[in-house]
């Protein structure tokens, strides 16, 4: 993989010139009083890094004659690594990482303006590290202090996102197969659920399972909160107490993926716990997996993104209009967002090494385009929350179909032909979900 993270770099540098590049670590982020969580590195670090530790500065300055890649890193400290784990140290960051040169962490302060002095702008995101964020802030005003007297130096910080962002959204070979790793692991344990869940067990039962088999195939772990919701748990779009016992003739959603090298998975599959569908959780579901296979068929090379939200929006608001849910003309139902009681996000996401992952969906006035090895998410649903008041001037809603919530998501890779749903593995046809 040092191949690839050099390649990378190499890529960032070409587009950001004279300029200096810097992101900072992640921060080790505390559970309760002095006990942390398992350490994850920041994203845009461990793209062009591959480095995994924190208290980390890497620095990209492709003006310099020899430091074009340069790394600030914890020193090996024998006594604290027993404590808290081994460290890559300065040697190692050369050697093992491929940093042109490398320092303690506790020389910031005096070699990293030594890269800065002769760019021509600062790339950095000013994040959620506010001390570091002051710490660029007083390199980047001390510059501009001594400028008229030396004519060079960073006249601007610009954000580093805009361009290293794009490159992420388009995935390598390297990165899709850690992807599928991950999708392969998930769906494992998808499938796995569907065939353990049953009237009496418990939410958080399934869960475990799951979890289990992620850790059990080498995943790191869950990529985020697994939701494991039955019955009107379902409503809850973020729902992860996962406590509740499951019930006959209720259905269970499940929106659970791992992380595999760090990149993602992200699937959401919904089906009866009794093995058989409701005439309205059938009904509901019928349209929620039409919206969903008919967005599927808009990812193609070429087409804007939000053609795909459009599209499941459309064949959702249709179907409510059918089952007496909403009723009026459905372009005016769309225009006025009168679906909204029923269908309040978006259609989908990027996927990659954040779950939410980088890159835009919108230029202005103008949608993203797909390009080949990009992936994202097509998830729409349906949510019936109970005791939900109708938007203006719609119907009344049966109690029938209170409680009943239904979202169906893959993991969709865009390719030059077409598309290749990456979790095509995990049931959803209604036969195939129905015992």
């Amino acid at each position: 993989m040092q191949t690839e993270y050099r390649q990378r770099r190499e890529q960032l540098m070409a587009k950001i010139g004279t300029g200096t590049a810097v992101f900072r670590s992640a921060p080790a982020a505390v559970m309760h009083n002095d006990v942390e969580y398992a350490f994850r590195q920041d994203s845009d670090f461990f793209y062009l890094t591959g480095f995994n530790e924190t208290e980390a500065v890497a620095v990209l300055a492709p003006h310099h004659q020899e430091h074009r890649f340069v790394l600030f890193v914890r020193p090996k400290e024998p006594e604290k690594e027993v404590w808290t784990g081994y460290r890559c140290g300065v040697e190692g960051a050369k050697e093992i990482f491929g940093a042109d040169e490398a320092y303690s962490i506790a020389e910031l302060d005096e070699k990293l303006p030594h890269y800065l002095e002769k760019a021509d702008r600062i790339y950095y995101h000013l994040g959620r590290d506010r001390a570091f964020n002051e710490t660029i802030l007083r390199y980047w005003q001390r510059l501009m202090a001594t400028y008229p007297k030396r004519g060079t130096g960073p006249i601007a910080i610009e954000d580093s996102g805009p361009i290293l962002h794009p490159l992420r959204l388009v995935k390598s070979e390297a990165e899709l197969e850690l992807m599928r790793k991950a999708v392969a692991i998930s769906v494992e344990a998808h499938n796995y659920a569907q065939e353990i869940a049953r009237p009496g067990r418990y939410e958080y039962e399934i869960q475990a399972e799951m979890e289990r088999l992620f850790r059990l195939r080498g995943a790191m772990g869950p990529a985020y909160p697994s939701i494991v919701a039955s019955g009107s748990n379902a409503c809850v779009l973020h729902y992860i107490e996962n406590n509740r016992q499951l019930q006959d003739n209720e259905l269970l959603l499940i929106d659970a993926g791992c992380a595999y090298g760090y990149y993602n998975a992200d699937i959401t599959r919904t089906f009866p716990v009794s093995g058989k569908f409701t005439p309205e959780q059938k009904a509901l579901y019928e349209i929620v997996l039409a919206a969903q296979q008919q967005a599927i068929a808009q990812v193609q090379t070429g087409n804007p993104y939000s053609q795909i939200h459009d599209t499941a929006l459309r064949v959702l608001t249709a179907g409510l209009v059918e089952l007496g849910l909403l009723k009026g003309e459905i372009d005016k139902l769309i225009e006025e967002e009168k679906y909204k009681p029923f269908y309040m996000h978006r259609t989908g996401h990027w996927l990659g090494l954040d779950v939410h992952d980088v890159g835009v969906y919108q230029h202005g006035d103008n949608a993203q385009i797909l390009q080949p090895n990009q992936v994202l998410t097509v998830e729409p649903g349906l949510y019936i929350v109970p005791n939900t008041k109708p938007a203006e001037d719609q119907p009344e809603i049966d109690p029938r179909w209170s409680g009943i919530g239904i979202r169906i998501e893959d993991d969709v890779l865009v390719t030059a032909s077409g598309h290749e749903v990456l979790t095509a593995g995990v049931p959803k046809a209604i036969e195939e979900l129905e015992k």
